[in-house]
């Protein structure tokens, strides 16, 4: 295409058509977010539309998205870094839970290895984005230490997650700020925080209060109690330890063995997921007697381990080696399943009439979900709202042209799907250039905005909240959730991507 572009990376040249004479900076495409799914997308790029001048902006000053900015005690993967990990670099670790800490010092070497780390532009918050059908292109407003700047791009990436970074989901708990003592959202931990020889309740029951628990009590807390008002699927994930290896291992290269082991982990917590879709009754069965067997002798696992809802209508938690069920045989971590009445300035009252003591409260009731960061996104300077529009390939928004919002999965690693996006969003752009096509923009029929699905296919309450500020899927291709790789990575390489979609060519951007 003829378009006004620099081959830089960083750096841009002056358009002197802007307002004022500020100066512009041109790419191809910009990728928004230095995380995990940010650094997928600009490998792919690299590997698939070589000639493509690219840049990756990111608001805060270090790559790493989640894992830089959590810092809560026992910051880990949720899900296995074999998947998690990126396909074009794998972990090599032989542990498939990581903590915050490894998984960043994995994103930053990937980074160097590839050569990413050269675009990397940080400290660059991107206020807004403005598709212009008679330019043809995206028009950024983009902020850096305090100074305004204006990118222009034929394709943006948003790899910017499904949280709000500056505002955590609100928790709605009676009489919080009657308490005395420290609170804390999760998101925002204290790094200098001493909680030695403190009471701490940690209200919550996913997977954050699941990892902080016992990491508070290795740190030395003196008493820490799960408070949660519905128990949680708990699975113990056993890890591997340096030198332990498997047969296949053993006896072939590492190349091909870390391939096998990425397999095996895309195959068997899947086969696992459709065993609890499936048969639910065994399936509860099936983690009951693994938390009962993890958990000291006679521990009871009615009411704290006895959800009400079937495998999967939340996400599971997993525990490495174990870690959370076996905290409670200290003697200073407990499990409280009742609702509360109100917080006091000591402690927390609950329905029973009993009271626990605190010195510290972590509200660990979920993020609020937002999609999109909080980019003030439109086309021809009309108002995107994210929530009002459907997904194509779970990777487009509606009438939204040449913009890819990147969504994981729930119920598998969150990278497996951002890679499936990243392959189709650059499939799709090679097949424009190839057509001398400028856009193409998903368009939806009212018979298949019928029967609107949640982006994620999740009961929990903070998707249930923030279902308002989420895109909406379809019951048919190409409008459906992500259900499972093997067909999201079947429609990244060989779907229909005129399906759906219409196409614009406007012959002087050619």
């Amino acid at each position: 295409m003829n378009r006004r572009t620099t081959n830089g990376h960083a750096n841009g040249q002056a358009n002197s058509h802007l307002p004022n004479d500020k100066p512009a900076l041109n790419f191809d495409i910009v990728i928004v977010g230095a995380g995990i799914s940010g650094i997928n997308a600009a490998y792919r790029i690299q590997q698939t539309l070589p000639s493509h001048s690219y840049t990756i902006l990111e608001a805060r000053h270090d790559l790493g998205g989640t894992w830089s900015l959590f810092k809560y005690p026992g910051i880990r993967s949720d899900s296995d870094l074999h998947t998690f990990g990126f396909a074009f670099n794998p972990w090599k670790k032989p542990n498939p839970i990581a903590t915050g800490a490894s998984i960043v010092e994995y994103m930053n070497e990937t980074a160097e290895k590839f050569r990413i780390d050269k675009r990397f532009e940080f400290q660059h918050n991107v206020l807004a984005a403005n598709w212009s059908s008679e330019e043809q292109e995206w028009r950024l407003e983009v902020e850096n230490d305090g100074r305004k700047k204006v990118y222009y791009a034929k394709f943006v990436i948003l790899g910017t997650g499904y949280y709000d970074y500056e505002e955590p989901l609100k928790a709605q708990i009676p009489g919080l700020d009657n308490f005395a003592g420290t609170t804390i959202h999760p998101q925002f931990w204290p790094e200098d925080l001493d909680y030695k020889g403190k009471r701490i309740i940690i209200i919550g029951s996913g997977a954050t209060a699941v990892t902080i628990l016992p990491a508070l009590i290795d740190g030395g807390a003196g008493q820490a109690t799960m408070l949660q008002r519905s128990p949680t699927y708990i699975v113990n994930l056993p890890q591997k330890k340096p030198g332990e290896l498997r047969l296949y291992e053993r006896v072939l290269p590492q190349r091909m063995a870390l391939q096998i082991t990425r397999l095996l982990f895309i195959w068997v917590p899947y086969l696992f997921f459709l065993f609890c879709r499936q048969f639910p009754t065994a399936a509860r069965s099936v983690i009951r007697k693994g938390a009962q067997h993890d958990l000291p002798p006679n521990f009871p696992l009615d009411p704290h381990f006895v959800p009400h809802y079937e495998p999967w209508d939340q996400r599971l938690c997993f525990c490495p080696d174990s870690d959370f069920f076996k905290c409670f045989g200290s003697g200073r971590a407990h499990i409280v399943t009742r609702k509360i009445k109100q917080v006091v300035k000591s402690g927390i009252e609950l329905d029973s009439g009993e009271r626990l003591e605190a010195d510290i409260i972590v509200t660990a009731t979920g993020l609020n979900l937002r999609f999109g960061g909080n980019i003030a996104l439109s086309v021809d300077k009309k108002k995107v709202n994210v929530a009002d529009h459907h997904l194509w390939r779970a990777s487009m928004l509606t009438d939204v042209p040449n913009l890819t919002l990147v969504i994981g999965y729930v119920n598998a690693s969150w990278t497996l799907g951002s890679d499936c996006t990243a392959r189709l969003f650059c499939r799709l752009i090679k097949f424009l250039e190839k057509n001398n096509y400028t856009s193409a923009r998903p368009r939806i029929g009212e018979e298949e905005k019928k029967d609107p699905r949640s982006v994620f296919q999740l009961k929990s309450t903070y998707v249930n909240k923030g279902a308002g500020n989420a895109p909406t899927t379809g019951w048919k291709d190409p409008w459906l959730p992500r259900e499972h790789y093997f067909f999201d990575n079947w429609s990244a390489n060989w779907a229909d991507l005129r399906k759906g979609m219409e196409f614009e060519r406007v012959a002087d951007k050619i």
